[in-house]
């Protein structure tokens, strides 16, 4: 249609301009305007009668017209007047019996209608000039409803196609909301007619271009309830755009990165945080869902995790933790799963809390867990494999506190396991063993019957020269730890009380007892900083202290004779050398 026809249309059709509160980024309640166009000027005789849709009127109906469930009972003047479609299927009809009312009685049905009862309807009532409203969220119905009826002005003049034709052109296709609303209400089909497929592409097109202007320029009014301020945020479009089918979304988002080439990764990645939290399940909530609802959050997630910009802190590792969660819950494919744990692991370096790292699925048997601890090993694989070892440091110290976590949590969780998680991360990139000490000290109170060498296996990871003082205190007093741990222990003891932190037991004057052996002992018998035991007895406490004291002096007896022979072979060395 050229644009002076459509300008000539423009005035003599009647658009309403009305008042909607809405809530813009500065969150106060404004007036924003929506178009609406009203047609016809009869008031509305529609009427249900029985199970049939028809029209109040002194003239008998004489077509039958089924629309999916609904039957209309119509007049055929006003209709075969304005709906080319209609003018042919009753033609033919006609022709094809002798019976020439048989159109009455026998009903036309549109089995490919492309729209719903409710557009069919608007379509009727303009035939009978009766008052119609159309706005942005009604009219793509209407639109495919009234092309597939022909309504066009070669059948006659004036129709109701040119009008939307300009209604759509001059109103709907020039605002952001409007456009918006028209897109986010048509159903999404792979199927659909040329002409709603040159409708979304227009609208997305004007969406587009609208994201792609400069903050600075922006003068309509959009939906933003995130931080707001006075000026103009860079994604500022993302939650309005969140209301779209994900087919729609995401034509929009390769649209814009293709557009603009110095588009932010960060601002796409925005746009997707916001969809997902609009339309996926919360992972937190235990929610019920029917299969259908399921294989939607399927595709939805395929989709965004398919959106997700190459470039590394695009999103956030949160959020990628978040999608996954989702993915778990959903039961989404293994080929999702493993890509968001790929990308999750080349930022695991941005995960402050061990309790992020918590995966679990429900178990057959009632409040059973399982712990998904393949996905945790594999992050740290792709962040090792990605070669950021200046955040090494950080990363091992909230697996550590992860492994603690998971040591208490998981029963199921096998020594083999947790001796394989703890050695995939490398000896420099533990700067302490104070988390590593604390979760191997949580499996040995969760598995007291553990052997002797499968303590002494677990035991071995630690190195006792990286505990802080207040842990080795704690070690020293620990009952479950295997004796050559505690001696070791002692052995560093000894060395920082009597000043050299460089030997083991180097200073001490041979067939003397360790006074700072003896001291820390006594110390730590009579102030231990233990690991809370819930529920323990005085019974237990009492053996335990027995325990403890037997260990204390075997390892008193052990290190003297040490320390004896050490200095001993020293002295026999200093006689030769003279």
């Amino acid at each position: 249609m050229h644009a002076h026809a459509i300008l000539r249309l423009s005035t003599k059709i009647k658009v309403v301009v009305a008042e909607r509160s809405h809530v813009t980024h500065r969150r106060k309640k404004v007036l924003v305007k929506m178009k609406y166009m009203k047609l016809g000027t009869k008031p509305d005789t529609f009427y249900t009668e029985e199970t049939t849709r028809t029209v109040l009127s002194d003239v008998q109906t004489d077509i039958v017209i089924q629309i999916k469930n609904t039957k209309y009972a119509l007049h055929k003047f006003p209709l075969l007047l304005k709906c080319g479609l209609l003018q042919r299927l009753c033609s033919y009809a006609d022709s094809s019996t002798s019976n020439m009312s048989s159109t009455s009685s026998r009903p036309i049905i549109l089995n490919n209608f492309p729209a719903d009862e409710d557009a069919f309807e608007l379509c009727a009532k303009f035939c009978y000039n009766i008052s119609i409203t159309l706005s942005a969220q009604n009219f793509p119905s209407v639109f495919s409803a009234a092309n597939f009826l022909q309504m066009t002005d070669s059948v006659s003049r004036p129709n109701l196609l040119p009008k939307l034709h300009t209604f759509f052109l001059s109103f709907i296709l020039p605002n952001w909301k409007d456009s918006v609303a028209a897109l986010a209400s048509i159903e999404y089909s792979s199927d659909s007619d040329q002409n709603i497929n040159i409708l979304i592409r227009q609208l997305i097109d004007s969406v587009v271009s609208k994201i792609l202007t400069h903050p600075s320029q922006v003068t309509w009014s959009f939906t933003y309830s995130r931080h707001p301020g006075r000026s103009v945020p860079k994604d500022w479009w993302t939650e309005d755009i969140a209301d779209l089918h994900i087919a729609h979304f995401r034509s929009i988002i390769f649209a814009i990165r293709s557009a603009s080439k110095s588009l932010p990764p960060a601002l796409v990645g925005e746009a997707l945080h916001v969809y997902t939290v609009k339309n996926l399940p919360d992972p937190e909530e235990n929610r019920v869902s029917s299969s259908s609802t399921l294989r939607k959050d399927r595709r939805v997630l395929e989709a965004i995790v398919s959106m997700i910009p190459a470039e590394t802190g695009a999103v956030s590792c949160g959020f990628l933790m978040r999608l996954l969660k989702i993915a778990m819950a959903i039961e989404a494919s293994a080929s999702v799963k493993a890509e968001l744990v790929r990308r999750a692991g080349r930022q695991l370096d941005e995960v402050s809390s061990p309790r992020d790292l918590v995966f679990f699925r429900c178990g057959e048997t009632e409040g059973r867990r399982i712990y998904e601890v393949g996905f945790v090993e594999a992050m740290v694989e792709s962040f090792l494999e990605s070669g950021r070892r200046n955040m090494i440091g950080r990363v091992a110290k909230v697996f550590d506190e992860y492994l603690g976590l998971i040591a208490r949590r998981d029963k199921e969780l096998k020594l083999e396991k947790l001796v394989h998680l703890v050695k995939l991360m490398p000896e420099f990139a533990r700067q302490d063993h104070n988390g590593l000490y604390r979760a191997i000290d949580t499996f040995l109170q969760e598995h007291p019957d553990l052997s002797k060498p499968e303590r002494k296996q677990l035991c071995q990871l630690i190195n006792c020269h990286k505990l802080s003082p207040e842990v080795r205190a704690h070690a020293i007093a620990n009952d479950q730890l295997p004796l050559r741990t505690l001696v070791q222990l002692l052995f560093i003891e000894q060395a920082k009380a009597s000043g050299n932190a460089g030997g083991c037991g180097a200073g001490i004057p041979p067939n003397k007892p360790s006074t700072g052996v003896s001291s820390v002992l006594e110390t730590n018998n009579q102030a231990r900083v233990p690991i809370e035991r819930s529920g323990e007895k005085q019974q237990h406490h009492q053996r335990r202290e027995s325990r403890d004291q037997e260990r204390v002096r075997l390892s008193s007896n052990y290190i003297r004779r040490e320390t004896t022979t050490s200095s001993e072979h020293a002295g026999k060395q200093v006689k030769k050398s003279s």
